[in-house]
């Protein structure tokens, strides 16, 4: 670490300690404390250093997203280059990744390119302060979302969204470099929302929060209060509706004053910011009745809408939350920036408490959920993470809306901040992986180097050093809830497994008494320099089972071994699909580590039976097979295929192989439109609004005439044509059709297959009509959508 950096960070510390009366009660030890070393998260970091933040500067240069500042300021011509007005934020946070990767490994041709683009950025901002490209170059593109005018709009324009991450890249830049470019820009910007914004002012919370922890930040560097004051202002105003302002509704946690919210809703991106944002707001504060809400809002989502993976957020129609205990797999939305945004809340609600139960669920998502959202090789990303695949999804090199790719890099850079914690004379271990560190405590300085192959092994060895010859002080010892048995703190998942091993635990070789509070090994001794402490889990391959009231997740069994959540994946199992597939409870399974395989992970091994139907399509007929899964993070890195983490455990729960029908071999060539093969897997649908099995839809087309062609292999006869219908209503803008028609060919020409039934437009049933029997190789089937809407198929059926 650079010596200025050093002496910043003491410089930060006295201007916080000396301006901010109160506090979280626990604070985190600084990543830049954390020297990690070789193994899963130094790998990890590195990618991220020398791969993710490089291709993320430069696809923000190639999609407009740079030039956007430097056409707002004046030095380029044109109009807003890229596709979302909120895209700045994309700009900030790649800069604050940046910044954190410089804090811990000085490069001077980064420094510069960020000089470079901090320079464009200033330049944008308009003499009073105001910052917001899209607007400033006064580009008409997006005025139905952004207003006419400034803030008009605040509920979806995301002009105080952008800048809470300006502020966050600029307090990152700040220290990492000790410059004042960027921090003086936010500050600048800081001081105008506080004029515009506040009590007797403009009124209005953040549309998508995130400048409440921006604010913050400033906050903890100026020790300006009006920052801090500012960030509780927007908090309060949500669910207040004053000068005449109506209710932005659940989607962005407006439907009732925050200390009254018990439940989380809305859109989980919103949501978790918000939650971080109240967490500092109370801690500095002392504000009790936040504390209250973040409790009750906590408990429900750990109890009624937390995936096993560690993701938020059940459906994508608004990115967010469902009903409680509604947790679709295959539709399961999981974004990647909700999962940061829930690792950034169960750590501040950590630091608040003391409690380990948040760092479960910090690391059941840190490892799962959110990894999943970043390829191994640094530069492929998902948005939406899943837990069933029917071989639709790949990882994208980019996306138009890249808040999740951004997103990673800043957090990556920095996940050393989550590992260690301090309280007075109590050091906290919370994270397990190889690193040294030195940690100042009321009674001294100590250094810890911890050696361990976590997550694959349990075994961690810390080397205890204090800088004096004796310290008396508290090492306190995260102990993971599934290393004691509990899947998670709530009811909504539990082990089925009965533990085989113990937790064991040694100072110097010698047994130690395993004292646990609050989820922590507590040790409370005089420590000397090279006092050793072995701590070992029980890495048991644990079988997870539900809540009852978890209907998606009913008769089936998912795999965790350690911190990592398992999967089954197509490439490992017999023909390429894990759907039909039945894991026993008395089925041994082992564990196996591969180092050639996607990094280095270990994997699960056992026999599984395997279903199909008879050619009856009625009897089931079962067979055994081989069963291999792997970590659910390093799921679509060998190809597109099926992949689930939840397995029938029950026969109720199989999806059994179908065989072959007049439509196995067919083509389908349709209107636009992707996955049209999900219309003829023979997996039959519960409701027209199932989203837990494929379906195909021609979204984001709406009142148009689509089509479907199917071209067997060879002339077949068919006389009856069957379609369950997609339509999402309540939740999305796809219908039943207003009407269609079924043509075939002969010849070159399509006549309508002649009929005197009804063309049926009915949900949650298959539409059959029947026909005089007609010899072709081309079904042609045309559909009108309704007007102002998409229409959608989730099953054809051919006799």
């Amino acid at each position: 670490m650079k010596l200025k950096t050093v002496i910043l960070f003491s410089f930060l510390s006295v201007i916080i300690s000396a301006q901010v009366k109160k506090d979280y009660p626990i604070q985190p030890v600084p990543f830049t404390q954390v020297k990690v070393e070789k193994g899963f998260w130094f790998d990890r970091m590195e990618k991220n250093r020398t791969v993710t933040i490089p291709y993320a500067l430069k696809l923000c240069e190639e999609t407009g997203r740079i030039k956007n500042f430097a056409i707002a300021g004046g030095s380029e011509k044109g109009d807003f280059c890229s596709k979302y007005y909120f895209d700045d934020s994309d700009v900030y946070k790649v800069i604050e990744g940046a910044s954190y990767a410089l804090m811990l490994k000085p490069d001077k041709k980064l420094e510069k390119q960020l000089d470079k683009i901090i320079s464009l950025i200033s330049t944008a901002q308009e003499k009073d302060g105001y910052l917001y490209t899209v607007r400033t170059m006064g580009s008409h593109k997006f005025e139905r979302v952004t207003g006419p005018t400034r803030w008009l709009n605040e509920e979806g324009s995301h002009e105080l969204y952008n800048l809470g991450h300006m502020y966050e890249a600029a307090a990152a830049h700040y220290m990492a470099t000790g410059k004042k470019t960027f921090l003086n820009v936010a500050l600048k910007s800081a001081e105008l929302i506080c004029k515009v914004f506040g009590p007797g002012k403009l009124s209005l919370p953040s549309g998508h929060q995130e400048v409440e922890i921006g604010l913050v930040k400033l906050f903890r560097i100026t020790g300006k209060e009006k920052y801090l004051n500012l960030a509780k202002f927007f908090l309060d105003m949500r669910g207040n509706y004053v000068d005449g302002r109506k209710s932005w509704g659940e989607y962005n946690q407006d439907h009732k004053p925050v200390i009254e919210q018990d439940e989380a809703v809305g859109h989980a991106v919103r949501a978790g910011y918000m939650y971080s944002g109240m967490a500092d707001v109370a801690a500095l504060t002392g504000d009790k009745d936040y504390l209250k809400a973040l409790d009750k809002i906590w408990n429900n989502v750990a109890g009624k809408k937390l995936y096993l993976t560690g993701g938020v957020g059940a459906t994508g129609s608004w990115e967010g939350f469902g009903k409680n205990y509604d947790l679709p797999n295959a539709s399961a939305y999981n974004e990647t920036c909700a999962s940061i945004a829930n690792v950034y809340w169960n750590h501040r609600m950590f630091l608040l408490s003391g409690e380990a139960k948040y760092l479960d669920v910090m690391e059941r998502t840190l490892y799962n959920a959110l990894l999943s959202g970043i390829s191994m090789t640094g530069d492929k990303f998902f948005y939406p993470n899943p837990l069933e695949s029917f071989g639709t999804h790949e990882r994208a090199a980019w996306f138009d809306c890249a808040c999740c790719p951004t997103n990673v890099t800043r957090f990556i850079a920095s996940v050393a901040n989550y590992m260690y914690a301090v309280k007075g004379n109590e050091l906290f271990v919370n994270l397990f992986t190889n690193n040294e560190t030195e940690i100042k405590l009321a009674a001294g300085k100590v250094k810890l180097k911890q050696e361990t192959n976590y997550p694959w092994d349990g075994k961690i060895k810390i080397v205890v050093s204090p800088k004096m010859k004796e310290e008396k002080f508290s090492l306190n010892l995260r102990i993971p809830g599934w290393a004691q048995n509990e899947a998670i703190a709530s009811d909504l998942y539990k082990f089925i497994d009965q533990p085989k091993e113990k937790i064991n635990l040694t100072v110097n070789g010698k047994q130690a008494e395993l004292k646990i509070e609050n989820g922590f090994a507590v040790i409370n001794r005089n420590w000397k320099a090279g006092d050793m402490i072995e701590l070992e889990f029980p890495m048991e391959i644990k079988r997870v089972v539900a809540n009852e009231n978890a209907e998606a997740d009913k008769g089936r069994v998912a795999i965790q071994r350690g911190p990592i959540v398992y999967a089954a994946e197509w490439v490992d199992n017999k023909d390429g699909y894990v759907r039909n597939i039945l894991l026993k409870d008395n089925s041994k399974l082992t564990a196996e580590y591969k180092p050639e395989l996607l990094n280095g992970v270990e994997i699960i091994k056992g026999s599984v039976l395997g279903y199909r139907l008879a050619n009856d399509k009625k009897t089931l007929k079962q067979s055994e097979q081989e069963f291999t899964a792997t970590p659910y993070y390093s799921w679509a890195h060998r190809g597109k295929g099926e992949m689930s983490v939840w397995l029938a455990r029950e026969e109720s729960a199989v999806r059994p192989l179908a065989g072959p029908s007049i439509l196995t071999n067919a083509k389908l060539t349709v209107s636009h439109g992707k996955n049209p093969l999900a219309m003829i897997d023979q997996m039959d649908s519960k409701s027209s609004i199932d989203e837990s099995l494929p379906y195909f839809h021609w979204w984001s087309s709406k009142g148009e005439k689509e089509f479907v062609q199917i071209d067997f292999s060879k002339p077949e006869e068919v006389s009856e044509v069957s379609i369950y219908w997609f339509d999402d209503t309540g939740i999305g803008e796809c219908r039943v059709p207003a009407s269609w028609k079924v043509f075939y060919k002969e010849g070159e020409k399509w006549p309508a297959v002649y009929t005197t039934d009804k063309y049926g437009i009915e949900k949650d049933k298959y539409n059959s009509i029947i026909f005089e029997t007609v010899r072709t190789q081309s079904i042609k089937i045309e559909i009108q959508s309704q007007k102002d809407f998409a229409g959608g198929i989730h099953e054809i059926k051919l006799k």
